[in-house]
């Protein structure tokens, strides 16, 4: 047994929450980790169970390589339980890296959530349109809806037929977008993942402001790393290539948003829309979470599939 793998058999659990300048953090520029006793016991849970999985990744692969993705919903803790993981990694002697996901959607935030916005309203219309239930006053109605940013708001359609038909179609729209290849380079995010598996030196990784002007690539020394870990919203997708430990940190929409307001990256962060696309990206993260080798709930309980189907009122059964 390698070096590598014996500073793997005994990981130690962190009693209280470590310096944050000691504390690895991903490369998405301008981001920020704000580490507490949450957190703390998120990793702690997490890092039991997965030092032998990393062991058996290590072993596998010829240049002792593995990769790890830590993904969830949007404000989940994705952030700190990397860096805390990594940290712990660290501490036993080996070598990581932290990849933010964040860097690979094609467009800048600002860009994208415009993109989300426009698929919505669009694909909302075109419903409408379907069905027979656009027309001249509906169109003054909605445009004042979508000035105010309220035509995304569910309530508003409880009793209102035809905005409820044009909140499904933008839903539908949406779902097509988001967390797909149409939003994000999955393809470059899969070939990284190769790249450093087959035990490259160097790999050029990009770098995705929140202006205008702000992407880049940054030559980046993997020399002496042994995991990758790729802290993303969407590191258990299909579409993601060659990770070897998904870990899904499951939150209601509700849950996350909390962290959202406290990180506070963009404005409007409890706005109709945001609280629509969190659900959607939701629904979607559970749907892949088959593919998870550990899933945790937001009480830090490590869930069974079935456990998380049940929880999150999506499914009552494993899929066959």
């Amino acid at each position: 047994m390698t070096s590598i793998m014996t500073r793997l058999m005994s990981p130690e659990t962190i009693n209280e929450v470590p310096d944050i300048s000691q504390i690895p953090m991903g490369d998405m520029p301008g981001d920020k980790a704000l580490i507490n006793d949450n957190h703390l016991q998120k990793a702690n849970r997490l890092i039991q169970p997965l030092f032998p999985l990393l062991t058996s990744a290590l072993e596998s692969n010829e240049n002792e390589r593995a990769v790890i993705s830590v993904c969830g919903g949007s404000g989940v803790g994705k952030t700190e339980t990397a860096s805390l993981i990594a940290y712990m990694l660290m501490k036993a002697g080996i070598g990581v890296y932290i990849l933010s996901g964040d860097n690979y959607p094609y467009r800048i935030p600002k860009y994208n959530d415009a993109e989300r916005l426009n698929i919505f309203r669009l694909e909302g219309i075109y419903e409408l349109l379907a069905r027979g239930l656009y027309n001249e006053s509906r169109y003054e109605e909605l445009a004042e809806l979508q000035k105010k940013g309220t035509d995304s708001d569910s309530q508003k359609a409880v009793s209102n037929h035809w905005l409820s038909a044009y909140q499904q179609g933008g839903d539908s729209g949406l779902k097509k977008y988001l967390g797909t290849d149409k939003e994000i380079n999955f393809a470059e995010l899969s070939e990284i993942v190769t790249a450093f598996k087959n035990g490259a030196d160097e790999i050029f990784l990009k770098r995705m402001g929140r202006d205008e002007g702000s992407i880049w690539y940054s030559r980046t020394d993997m020399r002496d790393i042994n995991v990758l870990i790729i802290e993303w919203t969407h590191g258990n997708s299909d579409n993601l290539k060659g990770v070897d430990i998904p870990i899904f940190l499951y939150s209601t929409p509700q849950e996350t948003l909390a962290h959202r307001k406290v990180r506070a990256r963009d404005n409007g962060a409890d706005s109709p829309f945001v609280m629509r696309v969190l659900g959607i990206e939701s629904e979607l993260l559970v749907s892949q979470a088959h593919r998870a080798k550990l899933i945790l709930s937001g009480k830090n309980e490590l869930l069974t599939l079935n456990e998380l189907y049940k929880l999150s009122k999506t499914k009552t059964e494993v899929p066959a």
